[in-house]
This record gives structure tokens, C-alpha cells and sequence, in this order.
């Protein structure tokens, strides 16, 4: 009799064991295959213009509003340190990123910005430079790398946008402009932020990615302050030109259209 109370507990036992264990695989099957919601991003896409015509480097010639004729061989800049600012007033930060923009790479001018909560969004902001934390943190990869051609010294810090080309105002034997604009010290701080109104309120939500489309004109560059070649033909430096150049460009961001 004690036996057979015995085999009756021990088949039970081993019963249960076994369909906790064909729940807890299955559980554990379907854990695997779950898949968490993507998260929610904006696309920015950006487009070069000077004036009212396209950026075309080495090719077109522009006028400046000096009157000088110039063309275009190199328009690059940094974007970081992205909010935005929701219907309700509210702040939105998004984590740290860095975007080097070059007009010879087309896919540098298209950036996602990942990490935003839903909902629905009235304005942009954004730095054009690099932030002075990141200037003295010494050796970083990505955009940030000193091989970019867009650092000077652990000193002198980024290069936070360049423009160069060629123009007949210039006396130099090339007749060559370098506009290499830095300097994160207050001094001779050149960093500026932007603030972009969108036209109408920007839905953002999981699996859809809604696309801001920014326009950045070399044009601005040269007003309100105005900067003529026969007089700035070359800033390699932090200062008064550098300055005076960064003042002018942080004007240089336009939205054209935003798509939802």
C-alpha cells in the first residue's frame, strides 16, 4: 500500500515538472522571438544653396554681396547637441550626437536623429560647432576623428564649419579663400545655436520617421556683417574674423518643408 501512495506522489511530481517545463520553454520561445517596438527618430535633409541658386562646387560662379565674383571647393560643418521643443512647451534633449556635413558626400546630408518620445513637435534646435566639453576630451572616433581634416590642436579645438574656394577679388598668387572658423573659448567663441520654427506641428511616433527639409545658404555667410575677400581672405585661427564669420552663418538655416 505504502508503495503504491509512493509511485502515485512520484508520477505526479514528475507530471507537474514536466508541463512547468513546456510552459517555461514556450515562455522563453516567446520571449525570443518578441520584438520591442522601434524607436522613434526624425530625419533631417539638408540642401546647400548660395542665394537662390544650388551649390555646385568647382563648377558655378557666385557673387558675393560685395560685388566679388567666387566659386565654391569645399563647404563643410558640424551639427550637434539636437532638441526639440513639443506643442506643450516642453524640452526635449536628445542623447549626444555629432554630425560632420560635407557637400562632397551626399549622405552626410541626411542625418536621423534617434531617441525621441512620441508625440508631436512645434521647433528644432541645434548647435553648429562642437561643444566645448568634446573640444578638450582629447582623441574621438566617428565624425570627431582628427582625421577629418577638421581639428586643429588640443589647444585650438574643432573646426566648426570651412568654406573655401577661389575668387578674382583676391591678390594672392591663387587667389585662393580659406574660411576655417573656430574657437570654443568664450573669448573667441564661435559656437551658435539655432532655433527653427516648423511650419505646422511634426507627429512623431514608432515606425514613422517624419523628414524636416533644411536649407543652409553659403550666401549668408558674407551678411550682416559684411565680409568682402579684399579685405578676409583667410582665417586659419580663433579671433575677430572668426567671430565676426560665425555671426553672419548661424543665420544660414532655413526649413523649406517637413513631411509627416
Amino acid at each position: 500500500m505504502v508503495l503504491r501512495i509512493f509511485i502515485s506522489y512520484a508520477c505526479w511530481f514528475l507530471l507537474v515538472n514536466t508541463l512547468l517545463a513546456r510552459a517555461a520553454g514556450n515562455t522563453s520561445r516567446q520571449a525570443a522571438t518578441m520584438q520591442l517596438p522601434p524607436a522613434s527618430s526624425l530625419q533631417l535633409a539638408i540642401t546647400h544653396v548660395v542665394g537662390a541658386q544650388p551649390l555646385v562646387r568647382n563648377q558655378v560662379t557666385y557673387t558675393n554681396p560685395s560685388g566679388e565674383y567666387f566659386t565654391i571647393t569645399r563647404f563643410r560643418y558640424f551639427l550637434s547637441n539636437f532638441s526639440l521643443e513639443n506643442v506643450q512647451g516642453y524640452t526635449v534633449t536628445l542623447p549626444a550626437a555629432y554630425f560632420l556635413v560635407d557637400d562632397a558626400i551626399d549622405t552626410s546630408k541626411v542625418i536621423h536623429l534617434f531617441g525621441l518620445p512620441a508625440g508631436q513637435y512645434k521647433s528644432i534646435r541645434f548647435l553648429i560647432g562642437v561643444d566645448s566639453v568634446r573640444n578638450v576630451s582629447g582623441a574621438q572616433p566617428g565624425a570627431l576623428a582628427v582625421e577629418s581634416g577638421m581639428f586643429w590642436t588640443w589647444n585650438s579645438g574643432y573646426i566648426m564649419a570651412q568654406l573655401e574656394g577661389h575668387s578674382f577679388a583676391i591678390t594672392s598668387p591663387t587667389q585662393e579663400f580659406l574660411f576655417h572658423i573656430g574657437g570654443y573659448r568664450q573669448v573667441n567663441g564661435v559656437l551658435k545655436y539655432v532655433t527653427l520654427p516648423f511650419s505646422q506641428p511634426v507627429t512623431v511616433a514608432p515606425e514613422k520617421e517624419p523628414r524636416i527639409q533644411l536649407v543652409a545658404d553659403v550666401s549668408k555667410w558674407f551678411l550682416p556683417d559684411t565680409v568682402s575677400f579684399k579685405q578676409i581672405a583667410v582665417i586659419m585661427a580663433p579671433g575677430a574674423n572668426a567671430r565676426k564669420v560665425a555671426g553672419n552663418y548661424q543665420h544660414m538655416f532655413t526649413i523649406s518643408k517637413s513631411y509627416n
